[in-house]
């Protein structure tokens, strides 16, 4: 060991925030900051507020432990079977932490920043989720930082008193403590990256048409863009039956007394019987989740496809993409595989599909697909798919700087079953060969060289484009639709998903409406 690696080893690093100081851990070659707070715990006469400031604290505060999540909301994904297990419930209410992994915690150094957004539907997750050893930190030479944010009912339920889109505003302030803070670690407030997968990819994308985010990150990879926005009209009925559950309005006076997480549990409840409400909340009625960002015309004044479009992030560098078999993850992990009948397709094809008669639209496109292949591409088109394609549109019809990429490289778990399925790119991305949930898409704890060989070339792509704004493949416009696609050999394409395309384009993927 060297004298330097010696003294380092003896020394655990400190840095001075706004707030105090810090002190974390080494981790390798890399300075780990855990748990520091952003804002204020949401709680008492805080919870349901925009984030408050963070107190002051004297002396040093130890930083080596993540913070608690914010309390879960597990319904529809208590029973999946992918080995991921379930994510620990909060031990404790400061929720609203952040984590830093820097190579040089020393303002002198200036490195381009990642921030990582955390996916989840929205109500489960958090900024733990497989970043224990930061490889992309260590391998980029930057700093990343991962952060929790209110989830469910607590970070985005429409509540009467209590400003929409609270967990996106908890996001907003966790960039202002980048902007403010990440050169004492070694980071440059002017070279900042926002990326996240599903839930985060769809948190990333939104950010961009939000005015308090303005400023704030210089370029974006939205993984998995998801769908839906809401109607207020729409978010205000969801959490009027939510709180019904508890014999309550949807105001935060009557909201505040309860538990969060037995208000969590309210949410469950009222999603296992959410078919009742097909009839006023369409689609809603059928998702995974409640909690989706609602536009507002404040918070969110129009949706990411209509503000980007207007000309709004067109400063703003863009990576948007999306795997090719999104919605297998949710066949798979359901059960649900072999099971599609007609009957089945049929029903799915008339809630989320496009125009008045979705299913004679889609069998006519893909005449040769079967009931269950027509159920998975349907509600991939509608969740991820042609979200994240809209994204890309509007962003270059806007004149901003786009780049777009199809995953379609299929895990090799699971006996093949899952294909390109949702979240593959997430452990690619990250090199994460060890958790359960990548053990059982690349088939075990050692990956093949094919899957190391992609994961390198992912990850070398998004340190690439976070570092100087090219990731190596052509830039996407709404003519050609240049599409980086991502096997065991790249190739750069025509968008790949072109039957899809059409059968949306005249849809404007307007925010949801209550229904009368």
């Amino acid at each position: 060991m060297t004298a330097d690696a010696t003294q380092r080893s003896n020394a655990e690093p400190e840095v001075r925030t706004t707030a105090g100081t810090v002190r974390g851990r080494w981790e390798g070659r890399l300075a780990a900051f855990l748990g520091i707070p952003y804002a204020a715990p949401p709680v008492g006469a805080a919870r349901f507020a925009a984030p408050q400031p963070v107190s002051p604290w004297d002396g040093v505060r130890d930083a080596v432990a993540f913070g608690p999540p914010a309390p879960q909301d597990f319904a529809g994904f208590r029973n999946l079977s992918l080995g991921e297990g379930t994510p620990p419930q909060s031990t404790g209410d400061d929720w609203l932490t952040l984590n830093v992994w820097t190579p040089a915690p020393d303002r002198s150094a200036r490195l381009p920043v990642m921030v990582w957004i955390h996916g989840g539907a929205y109500k489960t997750g958090s900024g733990a989720d497989l970043l224990a050893n930061a490889r992309i930190a260590q391998e980029g030479n930057l700093v990343l930082v991962s952060l929790n944010y209110r989830l469910g009912i607590e970070g985005f339920a429409a509540i009467e008193g209590a400003p929409p889109n609270r967990g996106l505003l908890d996001q907003i302030a966790a960039l202002e403590w980048v902007r403010d803070t990440i050169a004492a670690f070694g980071g440059d407030p002017d070279q900042v990256t926002i990326f996240g997968v599903s839930a985060g990819g769809s948190s990333v994308g939104t950010l961009m048409a939000m005015p308090a985010a303005a400023g704030l990150f210089r370029r974006v990879i939205a993984q998995s863009f998801g769908g839906p926005f809401l109607s207020p009209e729409l978010a205000t009925d969801i959490t009027t039956a939510i709180a019904g559950q508890r014999g309550r309005r949807p105001t935060v006076a009557d909201l505040s007394t309860l538990d969060p997480h037995d208000l969590a549990l309210a949410g469950e409840e009222t999603a296992a019987t959410q078919g009742r409400y097909l009839d006023r909340w369409g689609p809603m009625a059928a998702h995974l989740t409640f909690f989706v960002p609602n536009v507002d015309g404040d918070v969110l004044p129009a949706t990411p496809y209509q503000a980007l479009a207007a000309d709004v992030g067109r400063d703003v560098e863009l990576i948007a993409g999306h795997n090719r078999d999104e919605y297998r993850l949710f066949l798979f992990a359901s059960g649900k595989l072999g099971a599609i009948d007609d009957q089945e397709a049929a029903r799915v094809l008339d809630v989320f599909g496009p125009g008045t008669d979705a299913e004679k639209t889609y069998r006519a496109a893909f005449p040769d697909a079967t009931a269950e292949q027509l159920w998975e591409w349907v509600q991939s088109d509608w969740l991820f798919r042609m979200p994240t394609l809209r994204l890309a549109q509007a962003h270059a019809s806007g004149g901003g700087r786009t780049r777009f990429y199809e995953l379609t490289w299929p895990a090799p778990g699971a006996d093949g079953l899952l294909g390109a399925c949702h979240a593959l790119d997430q452990p690619l991305v990250f090199g994460d060969f060890e958790s359960e949930f990548a053990r059982r898409l690349f088939g075990g704890p050692t990956p093949s060289v094919e899957t190391v060989e992609l994961s390198a070339r992912m990850r070398a792509a998004w340190i690439s484009f976070a570092t100087t704004g090219d990731p190596g493949w052509p830039a996407f416009d709404t003519d050609d639709r240049l599409t980086q696609v991502f096997d065991a050999r790249p190739t750069v394409t025509a968008y790949p998903e072109e039957s899809s395309r059409q059968l949306w384009e005249r849809d404007d993927l307007a925010p949801l409406p209550l229904l009368p």
